[in-house]
């Protein structure tokens, strides 16, 4: 059985752990995430870009995919179908229809009140059907199916809460320095304190809201390496590091989104 991503967000609240967030694109991908997530006894959540679900031949064969999975796989621990970056709220409206039980709404690229109304309009449809939503705020840089920005605007904390107040959000992707796609930079260093301050201010309030980090890929070298080996030509792949993103939990960090510069593979293009 698949639950809501906000279901199980609250229960590593109190239970003082992140949640990670894998994207899939296939049947083998997608039973290695699952079975890896029963062994450690972890919940997880299922993240499907709009490009990757096309891939697939849409929503409806995902969902139907992961709940069998999920049943013949006898897999216990909490799962969510998650569609990632919906461009809007149509997208978010086949999601939900096709089976998932949390959606994104990508309104970052928009201005601060009209990612406001979207994300609000997709809220009141998903919650009154008892789906979870994620918004972002901010913007990252690097590029990743239709989403693409050449640099990144740090998420302000305030507006982050303001934001959050208005929509009724369950959950929120914040810009502090990571960066979508394999090359996120030698060296990148998280903003931690914006995870930190826009925690806090929430906390002073008294509302939930997740706290999401996409692009939080490690990138291994190793694994850079042996594709090199067998004849890719990776160039200049670099994640971030462990044990920033282990830092960045006890910062604030609810949910962390892995996998992001590994979602295209040909076919996958969105009109």
């Amino acid at each position: 059985m698949l639950v809501s991503a906000t279901e199980m967000l609250k229960k590593a609240r109190d239970g003082h752990y992140a949640v990670g967030q894998f994207n899939i694109n296939n049947l083998e991908w997608t039973k290695a995430v699952l079975l890896t997530a029963q062994e450690l006894n972890s919940p997880v959540i299922l993240g499907v870009s709009e490009g990757a679900g096309k891939y697939m031949t849409g929503y409806k064969t995902v969902a139907a995919m992961v709940k069998a999975m999920v049943e013949t796989l006898n897999i216990t621990v909490p799962v969510a179908l998650h569609l990632d970056h919906g461009r809007n709220f149509e997208s978010c409206k086949a999601a939900i229809a096709g089976g998932y039980t949390s959606v994104m709404i990508d309104g970052s690229s928009l201005p601060f009140e009209e990612n406001i109304e979207i994300t609000r309009e997709v809220v009141k449809y998903a919650h009154e059907r008892g789906v979870s939503v994620e918004a972002e705020l901010g913007v990252l840089a690097g590029v990743e199916d239709h989403v693409f920005s050449a640099g990144s605007t740090y998420t302000n904390p305030l507006d982050a809460v303001e934001f959050i107040k208005k929509t009724k959000v369950d959950a929120l992707a914040i810009s502090y320095g990571t960066m979508h796609g394999a090359n996120k930079g030698k060296g990148a260093k998280l903003r931690k304190e914006i995870a930190i301050a826009t925690k806090e201010c929430l906390l002073h309030e008294g509302i939930f809201c997740a706290l999401v980090s996409h692009g939080s890929s490690t990138v291994p070298q190793y694994i850079v390496k042996e594709i090199n080996d067998l004849g890719g030509d990776i160039q200049n792949a670099y994640g971030i590091e462990l044990a920033q993103l282990k830092e960045a939990a006890r910062c604030g960090i609810d949910v962390f989104r892995i996998f992001d510069s590994l979602n295209w593979v040909p076919g996958m293009e969105v009109a």
